[in-house]
């Protein structure tokens, strides 16, 4: 008799699974984009390292503010460096990003002045040190400035430029291994020859979603209904990847051929083999030589939302970036009992509006786990968990924002 443990304790099991040191890799840092930094971006010098000019204006000496008239002695254009100093009675005209010249500390905007010949009058005042960008504003030496951890983005790479860090050290992606089983299965192309065959969409919609949330992918395609071929398909992409997800073959039918494979012919370290979850209850997570192993049911709609709560979680953990799944707090609009002792994914219309999550069910289709359809459009999933009641109109609700994901 199989013993089905809860989702709660599923998810702690694959969380205490111990990885091996992930790898890393050295990337020009546009191609790193999404990638995950292994080390600590310190930096090594003042940014700005001497006080600079934040506008256009002229820079004097805060003593001078109320002088009616100050004399302009030279210019000073961004990218030079101008020999003259600011004495009291004098101004140099400075522009953006220009280093402050010698002696000043304050800049004038152009806008704040009336020049007249080669003499200025402040027709605005402004206060002390104004528009002069101080040593070290945007960031000091040897400060920490990207963290380990960090998903490399636009603002990431501009930090990393400035700094003039051409490369950096990225935690190399986990490699998924994805195939559907089925005699039934037809793949992308495939005739149809018989009313019993279905069109396969579950490993390219695993593929898509694994690719999208920071992983490798190894398209494996479809395999057919028997010991050797599914034999060979795990050994085969167990050699290749760090995780393999299976669809189909792990429930109780005469075919249902992966559970045996992985318990009797791999002889994997089974973690579990059943959780009380709707959809995916027949769900099978196990160990091969340090790989994993997910074999997932064989509904799409099953299948899908299995890979979403079973396997995003691994790749996160892999990529060691603190990624989660992205679940928040919403407000149901209609009465939705409790049908059965299980920890439930529904599939539901989310909109934010008014500063808060908004659920509905309109036109999603019950049925069989089989309504890949339901997540089209704004999706979520609404989380009912085994000890949970009813659910009143108004209710606030856990839901799982599927087009957050990646």
């Amino acid at each position: 008799m199989r013993n089905f443990i809860s989702y709660e304790k599923s998810l702690e099991i694959l969380n205490n699974i111990v990885l091996n040191k992930q790898s890393t890799q050295k990337l020009f840092i546009t191609n790193a984009i999404g990638r995950v930094i292994a080390k600590d971006i310190i930096t090594d010098h003042n940014s700005p390292e001497y006080p600079t000019s934040a506008m256009d204006g002229y820079a004097i000496k805060y003593a001078d503010i109320k002088n009616s008239s100050i004399e302009i002695i030279d210019k000073n254009p961004a990218g030079s460096v101008v020999e003259k100093e600011v004495i009291i009675g004098t101004c140099i005209k400075t522009f953006t990003g220009s280093l402050m010249p010698k002696g000043s500390d304050t800049l004038i905007p152009i806008e704040n002045v009336q020049v007249i010949n080669n003499q200025i009058k402040i027709i605005k005042e402004v206060p002390f040190g104004f528009a002069v960008r101080e040593i070290g504003e945007n960031y000091k030496n040897n400060e920490v400035l990207i963290k380990k951890g960090t998903i490399v983005g636009f603002a990431e790479i501009g930090v990393l430029a400035s700094l003039n860090i051409s490369q950096i050290e990225v935690i190399i992606n986990p490699t998924v291994a994805i195939a559907s089983t089925g005699s039934e299965v037809l793949d992308l192309g495939e005739t149809q020859t018989n009313a019993s065959q279905i069109r396969s969409s579950n490993h390219l919609t695993l593929e898509a979603l694994f690719k999208s949330n920071g992983a490798t992918t190894l398209q494996m395609g479809i395999v057919k209904d028997d010991i050797d071929s599914i034999t060979n398909l795990l050994e085969t992409a167990l050699q290749k990847a760090d995780i393999v997800v299976t669809t189909g073959g792990v429930s109780v039918g005469d075919y249902d051929f992966v559970q045996d494979v992985i318990k009797d012919k791999l002889k994997a370290e089974v973690l579990f083999h059943g959780v009380t979850v709707k959809p995916g209850m027949h769900i099978l997570a196990a160990l091969k030589d340090g790989k994993i192993i997910i074999a997932l049911p064989g509904f799409a709609y099953s299948s899908t939302v299995c890979a979403v709560l079973f396997v995003l979680p691994l790749i996160y953990k892999f990529r060691n970036a603190n990624e989660s799944l992205p679940i928040v707090k919403a407000k149901i609009n209609q009465d939705f009992p409790r049908k059965m002792d299980k920890t439930i994914f529904t599939a539901c219309n989310v909109e934010y509006k008014d500063a808060q999550y908004l659920i509905n069910f309109d036109g999603k289709r019950e049925g069989t786990s089989a309504i890949l359809t339901n997540m089209l459009e704004s999706p979520a999933l609404l989380i009912q968990k085994d000890d949970s009641n009813d659910l009143k109109a108004g209710d606030l609700v856990d839901i799982l924002l599927l087009n957050h994901l990646k």
